[in-house]
């Protein structure tokens, strides 16, 4: 099979279209003909060497796909309701970027009624990290202020749309005027542009001194103590990239009056269980948004798989609002 390689440690040219041999499902997995693969800030990091696969993931990058199930266990599947056959996008922990792909059955949702493959690729690695932070661990609810930093992202136009979804007023940071009306035009109430203007002074204004009751944060680095000035009593900031560094300081006697709770986790290292988890809740909870137009899909721009290198440099670029995804 055809999969994009990472010849070397480096700048997107080092990504490779090379040859691997079929990949094959074992107890509890299955294989799927992928037919397209979402693009992901890990797959940039691993690229650069910033970001090894977990213990027995496939070293090739590539955090989820879609396509047709080929092969697998089939007492697995019919537990899950599935079938060869059947029309799938799965979160992987590696190995997206080939022409075939083996992934835990439980990490496995039918793509939902209405996509394409394209569009049904671009979910499950920004929908299952904004389920697991936003509503799990950050416990967003209806009437609540939710901040996403980075809104023109895929995890930021997955959270504007479903945190909307659930009756929440969102407000988000975008590096441009243009990403800020694309964020408006998704679902958040305010957006504020984060070159231009003080994220904390903005998030106090709109909310009249409130504060926001959940921050999802992508860049960790001295944002953490503005992000901790923003926040409401009982808010909670949630961690979950550290794209301006790992070294964190905030007021602690802030964190104290408030009863703030500052939290973060990683997806890819999680075990198989707590992943099926959240597919579970995804599918009983969010496919129904999806399938009803509520929740849709944000694409980009879509590339040839012999053109990785052309997409990560754009990922790299900041220049993208929602998506991208490789075609095969």
């Amino acid at each position: 099979m055809r999969a994009v390689e990472i010849s070397s440690f480096g700048a997107p040219d080092v990504l490779r279209l090379g040859q691997r041999p079929v990949p094959q499902p074992g107890v509890g997995e299955l294989l799927i003909r992928v037919a397209a693969s979402g693009i992901n800030r890990p797959d940039v990091l691993q690229r650069a060497g910033h970001y090894a696969p977990p213990p027995g993931a496939s070293d090739l990058p590539g955090l989820e796909v879609a396509g047709v199930i080929e092969a697998g266990d089939t007492q697995a599947m019919a537990s899950a309701g599935l079938k060869v056959g059947d029309r799938v996008c799965a979160l992987v922990a590696g190995g997206g970027y080939a022409q075939w792909c083996v992934a835990p059955v439980g990490q496995c949702l039918p793509v939902p009624v209405g996509l394409n493959d394209i569009e049904a690729a671009s979910l499950p690695e920004t929908f299952f990290t904004v389920w697991s932070n936003v509503f799990d661990r950050g416990r967003l609810q209806a009437g609540e202020f939710l901040l996403v930093q980075g809104g023109s992202s895929g995890i930021g136009v997955t959270a504007i749309q479903l945190a909307r979804a659930w009756g929440a007023t969102v407000i988000v940071t975008a590096g441009s005027d243009e990403k800020c009306a694309a964020c408006i035009e998704l679902g958040a109430s305010h957006a504020i542009n984060y070159k231009t203007q003080d994220f904390v002074a903005e998030v106090q204004r709109i909310t009249n001194g409130r504060g926001v009751d959940v921050v999802l944060d992508m860049v960790a680095g001295d944002y953490a103590a503005r992000e901790v000035g923003c926040l409401a009593e009982d808010g909670r900031l949630v961690i979950i990239a550290v794209q301006g560094g790992v070294n964190s300081s905030f007021n602690a006697g802030l964190v104290l009056r408030r009863r703030l709770t500052i939290t973060g986790s990683t997806l890819r290292p999680r075990s198989v269980e707590f992943k099926t988890a959240i597919a579970q809740s995804l599918r009983s909870q969010v496919w129904p948004l999806i399938e009803q137009g509520k929740v849709r899909p944000v694409i980009y721009q879509t590339f040839d798989a012999g053109d990785a290198a052309a997409a990560h440099a754009l990922m790299e670029s900041n220049q993208h609002t929602g998506k991208i995804v490789l075609t095969w």
